[in-house]
């Protein structure tokens, strides 16, 4: 049991390296999303995605999806890609929902 332990600490060290960072920093930028979320929600006092959201998810989807490329797990790629488009299909729904707004009001 012991050698099984010693053996995968030692794995764990070797996979500590620049793409680790990567993973990680993707991992913090992505959470801090939620962070964002709830202090907006406790601003405004009600729930609501703020638009900053979507640009962390974005942001945090990006650098996971460069990870997940480069330790070549399908599963991982797969999963971040689908986020980034719905990222991305909802900014796009916003603006255009804003575009109408402002096109009504002028």
């Amino acid at each position: 049991m012991t050698a099984l332990l010693a053996e995968y600490w030692d794995r764990l060290e070797d996979s500590l390296n620049f793409w680790a960072v990567i993973g990680f920093l993707g991992q913090a930028i992505f959470a801090s999303r939620f962070i964002i979320q709830w202090l907006h929600a406790e601003r405004v006092r009600r729930s609501e995605i703020p638009l900053a959201f979507w640009y962390i998810s974005i942001a945090g989807g990006v650098t996971l999806l460069f990870y997940a490329i480069h330790i070549a797990n399908m599963v991982f790629i797969v999963g971040q890609a689908s986020g980034l488009f719905v990222y991305l299909r909802n900014l796009h729904l916003i603006y255009k929902a804003r575009r109408a707004a402002a096109e009504i009001k002028a």
